[in-house]
């Protein structure tokens, strides 16, 4: 059941400019809600407002505040008067910096950022996007199912990237927060798996590289990796329903859909886009040979924990607790290769 919510109270939304985040205010529009965001930069707000209202003309109504992970300006007023902050925003780089806490420390200092100004200001819940790297992670042996009792260990390094790492460091620390100086603060977190489905514009989330990648004809061939897939249109419905429902305070939920391996990605999009055909590769890159290369190539690097395992979480609680229905992988797959196509990325 969920909570009679006011909705002429704004709701805040970090990092608005984002994939997962435009998807979010995009929702919570349709749902009646006033809505706030944060933006690194204001000149950015005019094109922002204009590409949301492309799908709601309430978009134009967004207030937006300047406010960065890295500094304390700007949280308090962005923070004001609001009862709910989707805490979305978060470094993601294309590639890994050469020191982890490059990016450990703006993911976990700006999650407490956040926390902190939504404390002082009297937010009754914020919902924050983690990751299943804060879940599948670091782990010896993998189990063969995980759920959101699991937490990844990020200092197994070997089965870590910084990214993974930073993740779960900075979703630690925010229940952390929460138990401790933050208590009465609600926090519920969502942790989707790869994030696929239709990007807005040319500007979206590194995971949708692993379209444009296949697409473009960059690779020759594709590596042994694979992940689950989730819809960024089901991300958003998890972070509106777990701010709706009184159960999702102090809970985590998982967001993921149907296990993929990288080379049954690029099967898909030669059957649904016959002209890419001859740009997706069909041949398999050797686990050996991935791992060799990664020595000189940054963005390889990224993908060596992932050669030959497979990490499977379970989504039962999201679809219990919070009411969210999965779209099949393949369907956000040819979506966001759709949407690719039409906003001329590929």
């Amino acid at each position: 059941m969920s909570d009679q919510i006011d909705t002429s109270a704004p709701v805040l939304v970090t990092g608005a400019s984002g994939y997962i985040a435009q998807q979010v205010i995009l929702l919570l529009l349709d749902k009646g809600y006033k809505v706030r965001g944060t933006i690194r930069s204001l000149e950015k707000g005019p094109a922002l407002k204009e590409l949301l209202a492309s799908k709601n003309p309430r978009a134009s109504e967004i207030e937006l505040f300047a406010a960065d992970l890295t500094s304390d300006d700007g949280w308090p007023e962005a923070v004001a008067g609001c009862t709910y902050v989707h805490h979305i925003a978060s470094p993601i780089p294309p590639e890994l910096p050469k020191d982890p806490n490059d990016l450990i420390v703006p993911a976990r200092d700006g999650a407490l950022r956040a926390l902190k100004a939504s404390k002082t200001a009297g937010v009754k819940r914020v919902i924050m996007t983690s990751s299943v790297a804060s879940v599948a992670y670091g782990y010896k042996k993998l189990p063969e199912i995980m759920n959101e009792d699991n937490w990844s260990n990020p200092d197994l390094l070997k089965d870590n990237t910084a990214y993974t790492r930073s993740k779960v460091i900075a979703e630690k620390a925010a229940w952390d927060y929460i138990n401790g100086d933050g208590k009465g603060l609600e926090l519920a977190t969502i942790n989707p798996s790869a994030v696929l489905g239709p990007v807005l514009s040319g500007d979206f989330s590194a995971s949708v590289q692993l379209i444009t990648q296949l697409m473009s004809g960059e690779l020759p061939a594709t590596p042994r990796i694979g992940f689950q897939i989730v819809d960024v249109r089901d991300v958003a419905a998890a972070h509106v329903a777990a701010m709706e429902t009184p159960e999702a305070a102090g809970e985590r939920f998982i967001t993921a859909s149907d296990y993929y391996w990288f080379g049954d990605i690029g099967g898909v999009l030669r059957e649904e886009f016959p002209a890419y055909k001859k740009k997706i590769p069909t041949r398999k890159l050797p686990s050996f040979l991935l791992s060799f290369l990664s020595i000189f190539n940054p963005v390889m690097k990224q993908v060596i924990p992932e050669l030959d395992k497979k990490r499977f979480v379970s989504n039962e609680k999201a679809q219990r607790v919070l009411g969210v229905t999965f779209r099949p992988g393949r369907e956000s797959i040819i979506d966001g290769a759709t949407s690719l196509i039409e906003h001329k990325v590929v």
